[in-house]
């Protein structure tokens, strides 16, 4: 009997352990007490809740593996599990930030100018509450002619770039990125899948003995020292790995404080000790512990008092220090005093007696006359009164002063953002193709630019679907900061794109610009992008003469932006992803966020790169010139995808992405132009056309700007090759029937 019950008592316990163990693997993650079986370090780095590692060990979102490298004595954290390969370093509750090792680009070439090795990083935060800090890094490259180009999204939405250039070994100096050997640029902001590629030019690449390999990367800033030596051999690769250290924002969910406050059973900050603030840099929030207490504010009984008495040199105390919660007291001993003993040292009382006041004692034993405590009552009731009305009067004081403030900081953005250059264009030229909405016309119609309500977000801005009390569907673009030097033109722009009347371009109808970010107003386009219609259908069938319609539709747009608009404008982003539909499938271009105004000489010097990797126009790229020539190449690479139906970078079972363009060159010149067709338009109707739309993109794709032609003699030739095509079908199928034909797939297609 004496060893039965020990034996039960530990049955029972393993059969607890066992029956706990099981509900912590099924049961999502709690947040109020971890188990003493989760492990809280990797290695030499902390991993604090809501971080963890194993099940039940961390909050959703937030799990972290921990495994031993290549035979290395010190097992490495991983971020999201292992295939993510996001290695942390450090993790801070405080700010909301992760410290993680970042993959870097290079490219070398031999004696030759050929490349011998090549590597392309990437970066996939999706699904994660995680994005790259753009205050906290920096893009840089470093080489020798090159360009290196940051991009994010899944279809390579937006990025930047910056270019490095070398003429002589003197004119490198260590310790400056200012584009000879080496270039920085700021980044966009809210990163979460990135991939960084370098673009070398052969017709450049005369120094390739001073610099055979060259680099790109995301790092934090002030990390990097550059040093001249760096570019010589394999330097900087090899000293560093060919990682760079990189801070990562993180909040704990992806509400306000608000609204997260709302469902305590997901809310995050879980200790009674903590606070919740929205996170400067994500749209979210991060927990802290209140003030007087530290700890993890993201377990139950994580923040722990601050014992301040404790810590005579960071709380000071010139008398008696007392730990209370939260804080700490401090008094003076008897016979001392001070002002504030927290600040100011005690010295001992002068010891003068109080003089008698004379302060007479009560009667004893005599009644307080009725007609006094009426009196009295009516006192209080007074005081009452008087005092709500105070109150009142206080709260009506603040009510006002906030409604002043609220419009001085209207009145502030609207002409930071030049509303009263736009209002003097409006009242002087009568235009009444622009409205100025308030900020609380666009809320009402956005349900307060609801998530719910995104269309999509891009390089240039986030567009939402609203409503106007109208009834007009519309969208609406909650564009970049606009800074006052830039006002005069934004108006400018705004007012031009507002009049352009064409029937294949997104119409803008107005803007706010009483916010620090302006907004703008277009129509609404029902059917998505064109993007979306040639690669996300899941393979529907597109008939030629849809593809042909649509990019000959396309191309006059942008003819008459090049030629008719006044003053011509060059888009500088075009794209599929930037051709609208509309409920005919008629294309719209929209988002002019890279848009420019022609100069005198038809180039605008760009000192930032803009626009997508795939598209980019390689002249633009060297000399950071923007051209009518450079929407001709991009539109090039357009017409290139709709007779492959492969995207601008894609993907042939390798892990590295492919230029489409380059692809569709080096298929031409080796008469190889139908292994990349797509198979939905091959036929023996149809190659005399593709043929014809084949060399229309190969002399857009030239890589001399002068050698391209211009966008309204690709709208022409365009619209020939559609009437060859309905005489193609004409000359096999019989008049009759290729009409009826056709009309059925236009019809079941729309």
């Amino acid at each position: 009997m004496g060893s039965t019950l020990p034996l039960f008592a530990f049955q029972l316990l393993l059969l607890m352990q066992l029956q706990a163990t099981t509900a912590a693997a099924s049961a999502p993650p709690s947040p109020n007490v971890l188990s003493p079986l989760c492990n809280e370090t990797c290695g030499d780095t902390s991993i604090p809740y809501p971080f963890g590692i194993g099940d039940g060990c961390f909050r959703e979102g937030f799990e972290v593996t921990c495994e031993v490298v290549n035979g290395s004595a010190t097992p490495r954290a991983f971020l999201g599990g292992r295939e993510r390969n996001i290695t942390v370093q450090n993790i801070s509750l405080l700010q909301g930030q992760a410290h993680m090792l970042n993959y870097v680009s290079w490219v070398c070439f031999n004696s030759t100018g050929d490349v011998v090795d090549l590597n392309a990083s990437n970066l996939d935060l999706s699904g994660l509450l995680f994005r790259v800090s753009s205050t906290r890094n920096k893009f840089t490259t470093m080489g020798c002619n090159v360009i290196g180009i940051l991009l994010d999204g899944d279809d390579y939405t937006f990025g930047t770039g910056c270019a490095s250039f070398c003429s002589e070994e003197p004119s490198i100096e260590s310790g400056s990125c200012r584009g000879t050997g080496c270039c920085e640029t700021t980044i966009p902001k809210q990163l979460d899948n990135i991939t960084v590629g370098l673009a070398h030019f052969v017709n450049l690449s005369s120094y390739k003995t001073y610099s055979p390999c060259a680099y790109a990367f995301i790092a934090e800033q002030d990390w990097l020292s550059f040093d001249k030596s760096d570019l010589r051999n394999r330097n900087f690769g090899d000293k560093h790995n060919h990682v760079v250290p990189l801070v990562l924002d993180w909040v704990a969910g992806d509400q306000t404080c608000e609204k997260a406050k709302r469902n305590l059973s997901s809310y995050a900050c879980r200790s009674i000790n903590s606070k919740c603030f929205d996170s400067t840099s994500l749209h979210g929030y991060i927990c802290n512990c209140s003030t007087g207490f530290q700890g993890n504010p993201y377990l139950q009984d994580g923040c722990k008092d601050i014992d301040e008495c404790s810590s005579p040199n960071l709380y000071t105390c010139h008398g008696t220090c007392s730990n209370t919660a939260g804080n700490y007291s401090c008094s003076c001993t008897k016979g001392h005093s001070s002002k504030d003993p927290k600040s100011e040292p005690c010295v001992r009382d002068q010891g003068i007696p109080v003089p008698d006041q004379g302060i007479p004692v009560p009667a004893q034993g005599i009644p307080v006359p009725a007609q006094g405590i009426l009196t009295s009552t009516k006192i209080v009731i007074g005081s009452c009164v008087g005092l709500v009305l105070f109150i009142t009067c206080i709260f009506c004081i603040i009510f006002a002063f906030q409604r002043r403030k609220l419009r001085r900081e209207k009145d502030k953005f609207f002409q930071q953002n030049g509303g009263l250059i736009l209002y003097e264009e409006i009242r002087s030229k009568q235009i009444d193709t622009v409205k100025i909405y308030t900020k609380e016309d666009l809320e009402k119609a956005t349900n307060k630019f609801d998530k719910s309500r995104e269309l999509g977000r891009g390089g240039h801005g986030t567009v939402y679907k609203g409503n106007l009390d109208d009834g007009r569907e519309v969208a609406i673009k909650r564009s970049k900061v606009v800074t006052e030097d830039q006002s005069e033109e934004f108006v400018r722009e705004m007012i031009i794109l507002s009049q352009i009347n064409h029937k294949n371009i997104v119409r803008l109808l107005g803007c706010c610009l009483e916010v620090e970010i302006p907004m703008l107003v277009y129509e609404f386009i029902p059917n998505g992008t064109l993007f979306n219609f040639i690669h996300g259908n899941d393979g529907k069938l597109i008939p030629l003469t849809t593809r042909l319609r649509i990019a000959r539709e396309s191309a006059e747009a942008l003819a008459y932006l090049h030629s008719s608009a006044s003053p011509p404008i060059v888009h500088g982003d075009v794209k599929l992803l930037n051709i609208l539909l509309d409920h005919n499938y008629v294309p719209k271009i929209s988002d002019f966020g890279a848009s420019r105004m022609m100069t005198v000489d038809k180039t605008q010097f760009i000192t930032m790169i803009q626009g997508t990797l795939g598209y980019l126009d390689p002249e633009y790229l060297l000399v950071r010139k923007l051209t009518t020539k450079s929407d001709v190449y991009s539109f090039g690479v357009i017409l290139v995808e709709l007779i492959t139906r492969k995207k601008a970078i894609y993907y042939d079972g390798s892990r590295q992405g492919k230029g489409l363009a380059w692809s569709f060159i080096e298929a031409m010149t080796d008469s190889r132009l139908e292994e990349i067709l797509d198979d939905q338009i091959m036929g023996r109707e149809n190659m005399d056309v593709i043929q014809e739309i084949a060399e229309l993109a190969n002399e857009c794709l030239n890589i001399k700007g002068d050698e391209r032609p211009t966008m309204r003699e690709v709208a022409e030739k365009l619209h020939m090759s559609t009437h060859h095509a309905a005489e193609e079908c004409e000359a096999l199928l019989g008049e009759s029937s290729m009409t009826s034909t056709m009309y059925r797939r236009e019809q079941i297609l729309m």
